[in-house]
């Protein structure tokens, strides 16, 4: 196997994960879903094609969900990623903000649908970069 087969294949195991996430994010907004997991899984689809695209370049995602540093490493490969830094820090925060219950905002199905855009947007770069 080629370096370059290893190293997709080594994003397709985190892209595989991030298909399931966006999968849960389509059958929730058809259904009218709960817009907070909407979110949450919008935070982690982006979440894991950024470390996809780490794992890419054989570096060891760091534990984080804080996309935004996720970006700053993504960030040493290529400077493409600068376009996707808002989307970073803005879906950073759905990760805490829905998981737990306080005083924590409860989101709108229009701000789910885009926090799933942001997601798709932090998609694209990555997957063209690959």
């Amino acid at each position: 196997m080629s370096e370059k087969e290893k190293a997709l294949k080594r994003f397709e195991e985190w892209e595989k994960y991030a298909l399931e996430d966006e999968q849960i994010i389509l059958i929730a907004i058809k259904e009218n879903g709960p817009p907070n997991q909407i979110c949450l899984h919008a935070e982690q689809m982006g979440e894991k094609y950024l470390k996809g695209y780490l794992a890419y370049q054989k570096v060891s995602p760091v534990k984080t969900h804080q996309l935004d540093k996720l970006v700053l490493e993504c960030k040493k490969y290529d400077k493409n990623f600068s376009k996707i830094e808002e989307e970073a820090i803005l879906l950073s925060d759905y990760y805490t903000e829905t998981r737990y219950p306080g005083d924590v905002p409860q989101f709108s199905l229009k701000e789910a649908e885009t926090a799933y855009k942001m997601a798709k947007n932090i998609r694209k770069i990555v997957l063209s970069l690959i």
